[in-house]
């Protein structure tokens, strides 16, 4: 009889927008970890974290905390839209969120949302 895996995990690889990328999402206790990149490393790591909410909010606001790397305003950005429907269909659970991008668009950030729900662990 074959033991069940401690953590449940995914991976996809897509090319996206011409540039090979990597997408590995695994899902722990208490957080998802959501690995993107496009240069075969770990890059910046992201925080998202939903914030408390007030009565009469059905979703809660996403906060972001850059952990490692370049802590700029593009970082966040991409990060809230990367990874809020996880956080989200994991029942409100914070993030962890490895991205190494070379692509920050608007289009190419659409394709990586598909890239990371098609990885679904939570």
């Amino acid at each position: 009889m074959a033991a069940d895996p401690v953590l449940s995990s995914k991976q996809a690889e897509e090319v996206v927008r011409g540039i090979p990328t990597e997408v590995v999402c695994t899902a722990f206790g208490n957080t998802i970890l959501v690995v993107v990149t496009q240069y075969r490393k770990m890059g910046t790591l992201v925080l998202v974290e939903p914030n408390v909410v007030a009565d009469g909010i059905s979703t809660p606001l996403l906060t972001t905390k850059v952990l490692l790397g370049k802590d700029e305003p593009l970082i966040h950005i991409c990060a809230k839209h990367l990874v809020t429907s996880v956080s989200q269909e994991a029942g409100n659970k914070p993030v962890l969120l490895a991205m190494a991008l070379k692509d920050k668009s608007i289009e190419g950030i659409r394709i990586l949302q598909e890239v990371i729900c098609r990885c679904r662990v939570w």
